[in-house]
């Protein structure tokens, strides 16, 4: 299905075509359709199928079309993390470049200079906010935010939000608001939880469901079975290959960041790190930093792991073992982007291979297990059913069978 065929309005389609958007993505066939009849939307959609424009482009366009005069808020969409919000500033500006639809994204760790410009526009008005909870709620505490003619809200990533502990956050914004809106629900996930807050928010809904995205075959995918110390060397050993001139490595506590960071500094490697400890005008300086590929090598909390868009990265490292398969689609996401290649490592130890399993037959297929070099010491075998807390001693060492048995994988903390 082509753009043109949902007849927007042809300064948006200018944008789109600006954006070199062509064929529409399943998740926006079938969610701009009810969002331009006015329906509430919940959808079950991941990073990389297009639900950001699958929202934007239908808001924006009736925006467009039902303008007034007035200066409002007309749209607002929530977000769990600064990263996600400023990449959907960015791609607001893209589609609406050429429309008169004025947009502003509202988040956290912005000098005093910047708060006071989202205060000026709260109260002047501006037709679409893309904001993190904490940061409005900090706004509508002081009393000037005026949301009483707003029309649209989206929460996307609703499940991590609720995940993150924002759900008081967002029902709290959600009690300025006015009741006669259109509400749009994105997700990547199902649970209880978010069908008991769309019962909350949305009124007689259309549920969509894209269903759980797979790793695409492009993405080359393996796993090396590793006691804790080895880490660092493997790691090291994985860096060395000069053809990965893009590597992006998720750890999953901001302790463990830091450290792995300044170890490969270390080894004269190219390389800065990510998290939530650093100041937001340092954190888009590293982001850009890498995507100009300035930067070689970027460790990362999964802070980065959804809703950003870096093209070109040639090597995705899990250091930790991911907690569900939601978490490594969406890492390994971040490469062979675009129908490109890409490889994709993830470091098993012993205690995470029942995480690993339990994850792999999720997504129904297993991760080859690939050998380590000699030079690396003996591995643990693959035996998800039978965890070990602790290395065996030297005597029980044995090296990794060559047969491939099925795996799982992943994890992510919540140490962001």
């Amino acid at each position: 299905m082509n753009f043109s065929d949902f007849q927007f309005d042809s300064r948006l389609m200018d944008g789109i075509e600006a954006m070199q958007y062509k064929e529409a993505t399943p998740v926006q066939e079938q969610v701009i359709p009810q969002i331009l009849d006015g329906r509430d939307v919940i959808a079950c959609a991941q990073t990389g199928t297009g639900k950001t424009a699958a929202f934007l482009l239908p808001v924006i366009h009736r925006i467009i079309t039902n303008r007034n005069n007035e200066d409002r808020i007309k749209a607002m969409v929530i977000v769990p993390t600064r990263e996600l919000a400023v990449q959907i500033s960015q791609q607001m500006e893209g589609f609406g470049y050429f429309t008169p639809v004025s947009s502003l994204a509202i988040y956290g760790g912005g000098t005093g200079e910047v708060y006071a410009a989202e205060k000026k526009a709260l109260k002047s008005g501006v037709d679409l906010l893309v904001c993190t909870p904490g940061r409005m709620i900090s706004h509508l505490n002081l009393g000037y935010a005026d949301f009483s003619g707003l029309d649209f809200l989206i929460l996307d990533e609703a499940d991590r939000m609720l995940d993150m502990g924002f759900h008081d956050d967002i029902m709290k914004i959600i009690s300025f608001l006015p009741k006669n809106r259109q509400s749009l629900l994105f997700s990547a996930t199902m649970p209880p939880k978010i069908r008991e807050l769309s019962r909350k928010i949305l009124r007689k809904p259309v549920e969509i469901n894209i269903g759980l995205s797979t790793p695409p075959e492009q993405i080359g995918q393996e796993a090396y079975m590793v006691y804790q110390d080895q880490k660092l060397p493997v790691i090291q050993w994985l860096v060395q290959d000069s053809r990965m001139r893009s590597i992006l490595i998720f750890s999953d506590t901001k302790s463990g960041v830091k450290q792995l960071a300044k170890e490969l500094k270390r080894s004269q490697q190219s390389v800065e790190e990510i998290h939530s400890d650093l100041a937001q005008p340092v954190r888009e300086e590293v982001m850009n930093r890498f995507k100009a590929r300035k930067t070689r090598i970027l460790v990362a909390t999964d802070v980065i792991s959804r809703g950003i868009d870096v093209e070109d990265i040639d090597m995705v490292i899990n250091y930790d073992v991911p907690h569900d398969a939601e978490d490594y689609v969406h890492r390994i996401g971040r490469t062979a982007r675009a129908g490109a290649h890409g490889k994709a490592c993830t470091l098993i130890t012993p205690s995470d291979q029942d995480k690993f399993a339990s994850i792999e037959n999720l997504l129904g297929n297993p991760v080859e297990k690939k050998l380590l070099p000699g030079e690396m010491g003996k591995t643990p075998d693959y035996q998800p059913r039978q965890q070990k807390s602790t290395r065996p001693a030297k005597k029980r060492y044995h090296r990794q069978s060559n047969k491939r048995r099925a795996g799982r994988s992943y994890g992510q903390g919540k140490h962001r």
